[in-house]
């Protein structure tokens, strides 16, 4: 008992302990509280000693407001200005360091690319009348502005609402400049906001001069010609510092629109942008009218270079091509001998630019792209766009589109290495994967089919289901990948019906490996590079990887099979040959924004893809339409007078003399070309559907009973 006495007593002075705290911890939170409370009746009757009424109060909320906005404005121009710094990472400078000279296959000298340093002239080494020639018609207000001139483009605005046109640009040199070093001439948004934060770093990173330098080495002047120092070369043989005022305001007036004026191709053109550049100077103050009245009176004359345009687009792939295989150690000053081929290279930018004259209003499209190979890889044809002066942008080797059904085939391809046979047969029924449930083209479904059929008339839901349930999404993604397409895929399962974007050249080199017997790794634009001293320094027929199998002969020899029904029977018949075997496969995006056809013979390789810049839809224009009939043209032409490859695995390059029966036995498409019959005719659409329709009539139409007799002439 003694000792629990003790123990209460021992813990008696511990639980006053823990009191003494408890008390100290609400002292000391009411002092902190009251403390408190105390400095903000301070502070607020402080602050009243501020407070303001009437309009000085309106003016303080204003000031306010704007501070807030300011702070907003300040973030969202930082979130959409690091996107455009992200193009100034790297060597942006390097695109000098080559200077090519390009061959075509023949041997025949057709450009150059690169500009080595003592080949640019200095800025302070031009005559002045260059300069200002340059500045009174480009940026007036060059040395006065910050990269952005907002009087300017005030200015220009202003004239081009009285013109009720675009007379006048509102870009400055700086911004052009920005443009043609990081950017493409995509006309979207984001570029232009790219653009213009570009411009304020080059003024911020480097001087007037500097600025003004690079402007003149690396704008596009026609001709092949990047530079105002190879422009003076190209139409005058003369050095820029021998350029008369005559000569300099016709170079000058290239800036805005090289193909339309150059005096090569069209000297009146050229003659009148240059009588316009001299107004220029006199407006500006440059020059006086007495000055100029010489050159006015006496317009500049280009040398005779012939009306043969350079393939200025194959030449930017090439010249890119050849930075990643010259050795390294080597001159900087290279011959390279190329694959392309003038005279297919003419037909392919002649089929392109004869359909969409034709159709490009009935359809709304205005741009299109083609590569055209060997079925050995060697690129013979490359069209990056309709006008290279008007847009630098190569189409066909940096557009990213959706290829739509033009992808199918590398999803069959996955189910023919995975045992399937074109009679397998699958069936086309409504499905859903996930949230997702595609649709055929028409909102129909053929019940089961075999896979040749689902190919040839584009069902969706069959390459869906393949990919599904039996293929999945990383097999397929690989295998592309694997079939030389060097755009990344999104591995998401839309791609099985083509929503991953891709270049014209990821496709015609994908489906080179159909035509080339399932090898990959062929494609190739430089046959050979040498010195000007004639070293050989690389050729492609020992430097270059050898080839590598992706496909079997057995899936390749299916693929083709299946490929070759849809020109002749499916959704591709507007891309038949005449008299020729050859395979391939229409595609159309969503929303009809990108329409394509992808297809082979036993001799090339073609892909050709139309749409708009601005990815503005067009008017229901599938591949089975105009993208057909662009390849079907030039390929017609590519295949005249050569000997006639068979296709892997179909033996007869020729087609059987019944193919128009069998065309027209297999019916409708009922993909998505369903309902498109009409032959591709050079008419106008509206004539076309009036000619169906009576020959559809016709066909229809009761057989007439023969007249015996004098009734014969009375039934004439």
């Amino acid at each position: 008992m003694e000792e629990k006495r003790r123990s209460r007593k021992g813990k008696a002075p511990r639980a006053t302990v823990f009191l003494d705290i408890d008390a100290w911890i609400d002292s000391s939170l009411y002092e902190i509280g009251f403390k408190a409370s105390e400095f903000w009746e301070n502070l607020t009757i402080f602050s009243r000693r501020f407070r303001v009424y009437g309009a000085k109060r309106a003016a303080a909320e204003l000031f306010s407001e704007g501070c807030t906005m300011l702070a907003v404005g300040a973030v969202v121009m930082l979130a959409l200005a690091m996107p455009a710094f992200q193009e100034t990472k790297g060597d942006w400078r390097a695109q000098d360091d080559y200077a090519v000279t390009f061959l075509d296959r023949f041997g025949q000298e057709i450009g150059q690319r690169g500009i080595r340093q003592r080949d640019s002239v200095p800025v302070d080494e031009m005559p002045d009348h260059v300069i200002k020639a340059v500045l009174a018609t480009e940026d007036r207000r060059f040395f006065e502005h910050f990269g952005i001139d907002f009087i300017g483009l005030l200015r220009a605005t202003a004239v081009n609402m009285r013109a009720n046109s675009v007379v006048q640009g509102g870009s400055t040199l700086s911004q052009q400049l920005a443009k043609n070093l990081f950017l493409t001439n995509e006309r979207t948004v984001e570029r232009k906001i790219k653009e213009a934060f570009l411009a304020l770093w080059l003024e911020t990173n480097l001087s007037k001069k500097e600025i003004l330098q690079l402007y003149l080495d690396r704008a596009y002047l026609g001709g092949g010609s990047f530079g105002i120092a190879a422009a003076a070369d190209f139409y005058f043989n003369k050095q820029v510092k021998d350029l008369t005022l005559a000569e300099a305001a016709m170079i000058a007036g290239l800036f805005k629109a090289p193909a339309r004026y150059a005096p090569h191709i069209n000297l009146p053109a050229a003659r009148a942008r240059a009588n316009e550049v001299l107004s220029n100077m006199v407006q500006a103050g440059l020059m006086t009218e007495g000055q100029v009245l010489s050159a006015r009176l006496n317009p500049a004359s280009a040398v005779d270079r012939g009306n043969r345009e350079a393939p200025d687009y194959f030449l930017d792939w090439a010249f890119e091509e050849v930075k990643k295989i010259v050795p390294k150690g080597a001159t900087h000053a290279l011959i390279a001998r190329t694959t392309i081929d003038l005279d297919l290279q003419e037909a392919a930018e002649e089929s392109l630019e004869f359909h969409l004259r034709q159709y490009g209003k009935d359809y709304d499209v205005e741009e299109g792209a083609i590569v055209l190979m060997d079925t050995d890889g060697a690129v013979r044809a490359l069209v990056g766009g309709r006008d290279y002066g008007q847009s630098q942008f190569n189409r066909a080797t940096r557009a990213l589109r959706q290829p739509g059904s033009s992808f199918k085939p590398y999803v069959y391809a996955a189910a023919m290495e995975a045992g399937f046979t074109p009679k397998s047969v699958v069936s086309d029924a409504p499905i859903s994967w996930g949230n997702w449930s595609p649709q055929n083209y028409g909102r129909s479904f053929a019940g089961r089919v075999d896979l040749m059929t689902a190919l040839a008339r584009s069902h969706n839901t069959v390459p869906v289901r393949l990919a599904r349930d039996h293929l999945g999404i990383p097999v397929i993604q690989r295998l592309v990948g694997e079939m030389g397409v060097e755009t990344e895929l999104n591995g998401h399962k839309t791609m099985v019906l083509g929503s991953s974007d891709v270049t014209v050249m990821d496709q015609a080199t994908g489906y080179s490996v159909f035509a080339n017997g399932g090898y990959t790794g062929t494609r190739h634009g430089i046959v050979q590079l040498t010195t000007h001293s004639g070293e050989v320094i690389y050729d492609v027929r020992k430097d270059a990887p050898p080839p590598r199998r992706v496909l079997s002969e057995k899936a390749v020899s299916y693929m083709n099979t299946m490929l070759v029904a849809v020109p002749e029977w499916g959704t591709g018949r507007r891309a038949a040959l005449p008299g020729i075997r050859s395979a391939g496969k229409t595609g159309t995006a969503q929303s009809y924004r990108d329409a394509w056809y992808v297809g082979f013979t036993g001799n090339y390789v073609a892909a050709v893809w139309l749409g708009n810049d601005d990815y503005r839809p067009t008017n229901e224009m599938t591949g089975g339409t105009l993208p057909a009939m662009v390849w079907q043209r030039f390929m017609a032409y590519a295949h005249q007078n050569i000997e006639l490859k068979p296709i892997v695995g179909i033996e007869n390059p020729m087609l059987p003399p019944d193919g128009k029966a069998v065309a027209e036995a297999a019916g409708g498409a009922g993909g998505e070309e369903a309902g498109s019959r009409r032959p591709a005719h050079s008419m106008p659409l509206a004539t076309r559907d009036v000619l169906d329709q009576m020959a559809e009539l016709f066909r229809s139409a009761p057989a007439l009973k023969a007249a015996q007799g004098p009734e014969a002439l009375s039934a004439l």
